[in-house]
């Protein structure tokens, strides 16, 4: 352990918690805590400008802009592992921490690498955030709790640095393997180039040495300032790239082209492969992190991921660390398991951000949706790799810094809706999120109300006291306060749910390993009744109604299942004959029991 966790420890006084006791843990024990670190706390303001000088197009860094850092750090979320442990989660994804090009965008509209998606240098910490020290104390005042930490990390991409010479100053429109081949310079009837070069199916050393122009879409070039900007040093090399323009998002361009403008990598390379191994395997083997979130994972083709995988695998292993998850983002906003289970098939990850169940969670709370819709999700469980037992370690969540948060997402669907209505449909998403099969993800800044004004930059408030003017007009739910405050107090409901929520998970082991049953379930808004664990009298009943009516109804359970006791709501004692119980639930009203068998 670091000087500064034990310090810490020293001035907090919880109880330290073996490292080997924390690693033991499954992923599914786990409740997540989604944080960017820029937007956390800032502990430390002579980092707030990573070190640069000049204007905030020179450093990125404006507290009053949403779109720039605002000088949340390390030490920041360090100093604040005390409210994330108030909370009931049991590991922190931290958004990426690897130092990025600060500024990117055309004139009058730049941004700032605050969000920490462009990166230029994937070995060190990115001085705004700190340094490898501050993630080191980080990391191990974390584990001294009980926390594990997940790092966030990306091969698509680079940041924006190679320009084409055909498009400079202007967007670079995707150009296909068809009209484009590896082997000619712009266009079929170009100049031979790249002999030999079999294509990028051929994945192997001998093949990819054949590729030595980069020039068969566009003429890719690195302006002189930047010329060493990216390390390690191979990613200045612009043979390591696709340079196809802009993708579509569609089609072949999902893979090849470049997000947004950001350096797609070609991931096709073994040297590209190998690479990224030794990056992120270097990332374990100095930090001693517990698992990995994989932005943009459908933007890179299978073969990648199908050696990175296994790689990190039998890293995390030999470091100690024999439970690693990593678990893929593959963007979806439809209920679609066949989709992301795709990607625990084909291309070997052993777990998929949960992107069905948000849709599920959104469609069914915000009266889109009968609650068969999730009936329609748990059926899907068997597509995964592994099957209910792969789906009971998808990370789940409510909404995100992309997609926005569930609280603005439930204002939109009930804009007449009173704060006590507002407060209860909050309350239930958080009941659902906790108590369903998956692991729970919670967005920082939801446990406080929080609701946004849409997504991206609009999701993504500050926790310590904002200047940004478009966060602090926000109508915050449970509370009468704005994000122009701290908001690290306990005190909201939506907070004491979530630890009343997660102490429950915690205390019931069907909650994080047993199978789910839905037994009550409609095309209308209504009754979602499901059980998890096995029938054996010990399973626990998860009751919620999502209309504005009360609900009556007989709900078939365990026929072993004679007694209950409540965890959450309110609960009818004892089963109304053998396999069936009685639930009355108040609108928007919930229940969770645990059951007892007969004597």
């Amino acid at each position: 352990m670091s000087i500064a966790a034990a310090l810490l420890l020293a001035l907090t006084g919880p109880a330290i918690v073996p490292i080997e006791q924390v690693r033991a843990r499954a992923a599914e024990d786990e409740i997540i805590y989604f944080v960017l670190p820029d937007r956390f706390d800032n502990a430390d303001p002579t980092n707030d400008t990573g070190g640069l000088t000049g204007d905030r197009l020179a450093t990125g860094y404006d507290p009053t802009a949403k779109g720039f850092y605002h000088g949340g750090d390390l030490k920041g979320l360090t100093r604040r592992l005390d409210y994330i442990q108030a909370l009931g989660v049991t590991a922190i994804w931290i958004g990426p921490i690897f130092k990025n090009k600060p500024i990117q965008g055309a004139a009058g509209q730049e941004s700032a690498g605050y969000h920490g998606y462009w990166i230029t240098d994937f070995t060190t910490v990115d001085p705004h955030f700190g340094t490898d020290a501050d993630f080191s104390a980080f990391v191990d005042a974390a584990h001294a709790r009980g926390i594990k930490v997940y790092m966030d990390i990306i091969a698509n991409h680079t940041a924006d640095v190679i320009q084409y010479r055909e498009c400079i100053g202007k967007p670079c429109a995707y150009r296909s393997t068809a009209d484009y081949p590896y082997q000619r310079r712009g266009g079929v009837s170009g100049t031979p180039i790249n002999p030999g070069f079999a294509g990028d199916a051929v994945q192997t050393p001998e093949n990819f040495a054949r590729l030595t122009d980069p020039a068969y879409a566009y003429t890719p070039f690195v302006p002189v300032a930047e010329k060493t900007v990216k390390v390690p040093a191979w990613l200045n090399d612009p043979r390591y790239y696709h340079n196809r323009g802009d993708s579509t998002f569609a089609g072949e361009s999902a893979r090849y082209g470049d997000f947004a403008g950001l350096d797609d990598l070609m991931t096709e390379d073994p040297r590209v492969v190998a690479g990224f191994i030794a990056i992120y395997g270097s990332w374990i083997d100095r930090f001693g992190i517990d698992g990995f979130r994989v932005d943009t994972a459908r933007h890179v083709n299978p073969e990648f991921w199908q050696a990175f995988v296994p790689a990190m695998q039998t890293r995390a292993a030999a470091r100690g660390i024999p439970n690693f998850p990593i678990f893929g983002e593959v963007y979806s906003e439809t209920v679609d398991p066949g989709y992301t289970a795709q990607y625990t098939r084909r291309d070997g990850f052993p777990e998929i951000l949960d992107f069905s169940f948000q849709a599920a969670a959104r469609a069914m709370l915000s009266g889109k949706a009968g609650t068969d819709l999730f009936a329609k999700l748990i059926d899907g469980d068997v597509l995964y790799e592994g099957g209910d037992a792969t789906a009971q370690r998808l990370p789940t969540f409510l909404g995100n810094h992309d997609m926005g948060r569930i609280g603005h997402m439930l204002d939109l669907a009930w804009p007449n809706a009173t704060e006590a209505e507002r407060l209860q449909r909050l309350t239930l998403a958080h009941v659902l999120l906790l108590s369903a099969r998956g692991v729970p993800t919670i967005y920082s800044g939801d446990e406080q109300g929080f609701t946004g004004h849409g997504g991206d930059q609009d999701a993504r408030e500050d926790l310590f006291a904002s200047h940004v003017a478009s966060y602090n007009d926000n109508r915050l739910i449970g509370t009468a306060t704005t994000t122009a405050t701290a908001h690290f107090g306990t005190e909201n409901p939506i907070f004491q749910t979530i630890a009343k929520l997660a102490q429950i998970r915690r205390d019931h082991a069907q909650l994080r390993h047993g199978r789910t049953v839905v037994r009550a379930a409609s095309d209308k808004p209504g009754l979602l009744a499901f059980t998890r664990g096995a029938d054996d009298g010990h399973e626990i009943l998860v009751a919620l109604n999502t209309s504005n009516r009360p609900v009556s109804a007989n709900v078939e359970i365990g026929a072993r299942s004679a007694g209950f006791t409540t965890l959450a709501g309110a609960c009818p004692a004892r089963a109304a004959a053998p396999g069936s119980i009685s639930i009355t639930l108040p609108p928007l009203g919930y229940a969770i029991c645990a059951a007892l068998p007969s004597e």
